[in-house]
């Protein structure tokens, strides 16, 4: 895929870090922790906090870091395969304080001999929280792959009051 065009973007803290906010006109395209896989690096677009996708999303966090259980209703605009857009959709399903497995997800979605193809769809997830990868849990129930780390994905489950 060629490079991804952003109309803005903006970077924050978190209470798990610093974060990269990228947004298109239809909707938020990236919200990546510094250092985590797959982070675009230099992003090609002007510094706008202000910019409405990247506003939403930060009023939608702020509310969100309070509890976890904040739904998020922000536009999203992530580039990807159709594949992967279709997992990314899936994985909005899944309310806060709930999980799921790589297996369960990849039934969900009709494909259940895809289960490497779906967590490589989730480890490419360029929406970090909002798309809620960190909701996936290993078929035991174990903490497997987080691009955004470990610690995150543990510390993101606990604010959601899901216990490991």
């Amino acid at each position: 895929m060629p490079p991804r065009s952003f109309a803005a973007q903006a970077r924050a803290d978190t209470p798990l870090g610093p974060i990269t906010l990228a947004a298109t006109e239809r909707g938020l395209a990236g919200l990546w922790f510094d250092g985590q896989k797959h982070h675009p690096g230099t992003i090609d677009a002007p510094v706008d906090a202000g910019q409405r996708w990247i506003v939403q999303a930060l009023d939608e966090l702020a509310d969100y870091w309070r509890d976890g259980s904040a739904p998020f209703t922000i536009a999203l605009d992530p580039q990807g395969t159709p594949f992967q857009q279709s997992v990314w959709e899936a994985l909005r399903g899944i309310a806060a304080g709930r999980t799921l497995s790589y297996g369960g997800l990849a039934q969900q979605l009709g494909r259940a001999s895809a289960v490497r193809a779906v967590g490589a769809a989730i480890g490419r997830n360029p929406v970090a929280v909002i798309v809620p990868c960190h909701r996936v849990l290993g078929t035991s129930g174990s903490l497997t792959g987080y691009a955004g780390g470990l610690e995150r994905k543990a510390a993101l489950l606990r604010l959601e009051g899901t216990l490991l």
